[in-house]
Order: structure tokens, then C-alpha cells, then sequence
């Protein structure tokens, strides 16, 4: 003897609806438990028993379910936990070459305001050698200058003499023409 579909959702304090949930939600139901009587449909006993035990069914179903989600889970989170530690790593590689990259700016720029200083410095000492090479160049330049005027006087004076001694010369013969100019012997 079997029972209908509003007599068990009486008996388990369920709606109507809930019931037909059940019974579609369970394969191959409608055809192994109920039968047709008159107008209404019948649940025989097996299929009572099915849908009141439907929920201790369920959770027994789905804790296996469970099982393997929560293990799937946590071989997720032991991926993600091995994947946090090597991004970590990686990081940690990161900021030591940075602060690797940091001082190695650090040691070229002060290197550089080293190398600056001492090229001031050269400079400075290579201002003053070559304002002492200008003056020793300006004094050779003025004493060569004072050699060359000296030579160039004494040139202008031996070309003064030698333009003199031509000047006498040339008053000599100058002087012997016109003593033996014909117009003389008369």
C-alpha cells in the first residue's frame, strides 16, 4: 500500500512541491516507485522510504563530494602556498639587487664628485703652470724680440755706415768728374 503525494508531505512536513523535487531529483524514480490509482498518484513503500531518508541521502552524497572538494582545496592551497613562497623568493631577489643597483649609484656618483674635485684641482695647478709658462714665454719672447731689435739695429747701422761710406764714394767720383770735366781744362 502506498501513499500519495499530499499524504507524505503531511507526514514530512513538506510542501507539495518539495516532494515533486525529490521524486524528479532521484533518477528513474516515477518508474520503479509510484503508480497511478484513479486520479492521484502513489508512492509504494520503498519509494516512502527513498524520500523520507532523502536528506540523510543527500548529505551521505554529498559528503564524499565535500571530501574531495576539501581536499582539492587544500592541494590548491598547498599549490598557492608554494607559488607565495617563490614569488616571495623572487622578491626578496628583487629588493637585493636593488639595493645592490642603489649603492653601486651611490659609490659611482660619489666617485664621480672625486674624480671632479681632483680635476678641479688639476686644473687649477695647470691655470697656474701655464700663466708661469706664459710668462716664461713672454720674458724668452722679449728677449728674443730685444735680440732681434739688437740685429736689426746693428743691421740698420752697418746698412747706415755702408749707405755713408756709398754716400763718400759717390762724392769722390762725384768730385774727380768734375775735375776732369772738359770744361775744366780750358
Amino acid at each position: 500500500m502506498g501513499k500519495t503525494i499530499r499524504q507524505l508531505s503531511e507526514e514530512l512536513k513538506l510542501s507539495k512541491q518539495a516532494i515533486n523535487q525529490r521524486i524528479n531529483s532521484i533518477n528513474g524514480f516515477r518508474s520503479k516507485h509510484t503508480y497511478k490509482v484513479k486520479n492521484h498518484l502513489e508512492i509504494d513503500y520503498q519509494g516512502v522510504k527513498l524520500l523520507a531518508n532523502f536528506d540523510k541521502q543527500k548529505r551521505q552524497e554529498r559528503q564524499p563530494n565535500r571530501q574531495a572538494e576539501n581536499d582539492k582545496d587544500k592541494n590548491i592551497d598547498h599549490i598557492l602556498l608554494k607559488q607565495l613562497d617563490v614569488k616571495d623568493q623572487q622578491i626578496e631577489n628583487l629588493q637585493q639587487a636593488l639595493d645592490q643597483q642603489q649603492k653601486l649609484q651611490i659609490a659611482t656618483v660619489s666617485e664621480n664628485h672625486r674624480l671632479k674635485e681632483h680635476v678641479r684641482k688639476l686644473s687649477g695647478l695647470l691655470d697656474s703652470s701655464s700663466a708661469t709658462q706664459q710668462q716664461q714665454s713672454n720674458d724668452k719672447d722679449d728677449t728674443l724680440s730685444n735680440s732681434i731689435n739688437a740685429i736689426h739695429d746693428n743691421a740698420e747701422n752697418d746698412k747706415q755706415d755702408q749707405s755713408h761710406i756709398v754716400d763718400e764714394k759717390k762724392k769722390r767720383i762725384h768730385k774727380n768728374k768734375v775735375n776732369k770735366s772738359w770744361w775744366h781744362f780750358w
